[in-house]
């Protein structure tokens, strides 16, 4: 079977680092090029990095994007003249970047998820169903906590959650965004989604989706305890991805969750 050339962009993060190291051990895949954003002089498994431009994307057959929002649009423009397939876990996207995103998937195939995960992927199919279950007598909240370096809040993980509740009650997310707590001991439910997010330590990742009626609450969660399930599943999305059409793709239509 032919390997797939593989890209990884953001190479000196903590999840480009962590692809490197599951792709070195994935038959499927031949790591052909690593970038960054900056200059970086030494080689990095036997790779010399480089910036993002379409000498280092030409040979490539998909690209695994973590990076910033700002470098993810810039990557999209070259992979797009040269027809490169994108796995983006990138997070922290404006509304405008969303539109571009989708522009840009008229020309390829792009595979997007705030998430890749298995698991939490799942908690978001769940947390739509509860959603749509439990009406709108319920009120809904979203909690997560990441690692002390992590910037952006709410994580895009906890928007694909606060899309569940959006998308079970037939709502557009950005109606229902409600307040965004940083650090607070606790939040309060409102009629919006309010989310709390906690950075501290190096925790990988967890998050809960809670909804009460007053009477009762309903907590759906999920915690992370190794990075290399994000990596595996960036994989997994990038091995699926080569045989789609140019479109928007998600982890759901990966699973096959209806």
């Amino acid at each position: 079977m032919k390997k797939i050339n593989l890209s990884i962009t953001g190479c000196m993060g903590r999840m480009g680092q962590q692809l490197i190291k599951s792709s070195k051990s994935n038959k499927h895949f031949k790591l052909v090029s690593l970038t960054e954003n900056k200059i970086i002089n030494k080689r990095i498994s036997g790779i010399k990095p480089s910036l993002n431009n379409i000498e280092s994307f030409k040979n490539t057959n998909v690209i695994i994007d973590f990076t910033i929002p700002k470098c993810t649009l810039e990557i999209l423009r070259i992979a797009s003249k040269l027809k490169k397939k994108v796995v983006i876990g990138t997070t922290g996207f404006s509304r405008r970047d969303e539109n571009l995103i989708k522009k840009y998937s008229k020309k390829i195939s792009i595979l997007k998820a705030g998430n890749m995960s298995i698991g939490v992927n799942l908690l978001m199919y769940l947390t739509e169903i509860a959603s749509k279950s439990l009406g709108n007598n319920f009120l809904s909240k979203v909690y997560e906590v990441h690692h002390k370096h992590k910037v952006d809040y709410p994580s895009g993980t906890a928007l694909m959650l606060g899309k569940g509740i959006a998308e079970g009650k037939n709502k557009n997310l950005y109606n229902l965004i409600g307040k965004k707590y940083l650090n607070k001991k606790s939040f309060p439910y409102s009629k919006k989604i309010n989310f709390n997010s906690i950075r501290k330590g190096e925790i990988i990742g967890e998050h809960e989706v809670r909804f009460s009626n007053g009477k009762e609450i309903v907590k759906l969660n999920h915690e992370s305890f190794d990075r290399a399930l994000y990596s595996e599943g960036a994989l997994t999305a990038a091995a699926w991805l080569m045989k789609k059409k140019p479109g928007l793709y998600s982890m759901r239509d990966l699973l096959n969750f209806k």
